[in-house]
């Protein structure tokens, strides 16, 4: 029996690797595992329950987690996120949310609940997933992971021009400062910080578009190199 296709794409927030996933995924046939819309659909319920950042309630949200049935499904607009049936596609997609995301994520109890529903979802059908950890904590052993990385000005502009288009615009100088942050919250937390890994294929998406990454990553799999 031939073992699904696992693909895990690392990197910090803004780099693309939401986009990239989506079009790599659709490039092999296999399904685009959103796992950081699990961690926003944790945050969503945190901000709702009424906890408040910086989050100290640590236990408190993973016993949250644990209460939350998150499901991924695939339609025409692409991904669905409902979180007990409820659809929270464009919800968890607010800025706050992703402050929230970067919060729930660093607690232990919260990703001891959502990597095995990840790892779950995956081993069925194969997946391409990406996230902060995906290559070093939930696939360790993926056949193919790569690192996806760009300035830190790009990933800044790429995340002020999404805001835009979605109707939560925030100014390029708040975007960067939080994505700085961002980044030093993911590299150094304690439980599966965010780093490159000996087996990643390191790829700098700056200057690059969507498909170009994906086509670069697709040639890789395929051992055309």
């Amino acid at each position: 029996m031939t073992e699904p296709l696992i693909v895990a794409i690392d990197g910090p927030s803004g780099a693309g690797k939401s986009t990239v996933a989506r079009m790599l995924a659709e490039r092999l046939g296999i399904p685009y595992i959103d796992t950081g819309a699990m961690y926003r659909a944790v945050g969503l319920a945190a901000r709702e329950a009424g906890i408040g950042l910086p989050i100290t309630a640590g236990e408190t949200v993973a016993r949250l987690a644990g209460s939350l049935r998150i499901e991924l499904l695939q339609d025409a607009r692409g991904t669905r996120v409902l979180c007990n049936g409820r659809d929270v596609t464009e919800a968890i997609r607010q800025p706050e949310i992703s402050r929230y995301a970067s919060a729930v994520s660093a607690i232990r109890g919260v990703r001891s609940r959502l990597v095995p529903l990840q790892r779950r979802l995956a081993q069925d059908r194969g997946g391409v997933l990406e996230g902060r950890d995906i290559g070093t904590k939930v696939f360790p052993q993926a056949p193919h992971k790569f690192f996806l990385t760009a300035s830190v000005a790009e990933r800044a502009g790429r995340r002020a021009r999404e805001l835009d288009a979605r109707g939560t615009p925030e100014p390029y100088e708040t975007v960067l400062r939080e994505l700085e942050q961002r980044d030093a919250d993911d590299s150094n937390r304690a439980d599966s910080p965010l780093r490159l890994d000996p087996g990643h294929v390191l790829i700098d998406s700056t200057g690059l578009d969507a498909a170009t990454v994906a086509a670069k990553m697709e040639r890789h799999i395929r051992g055309a190199g």
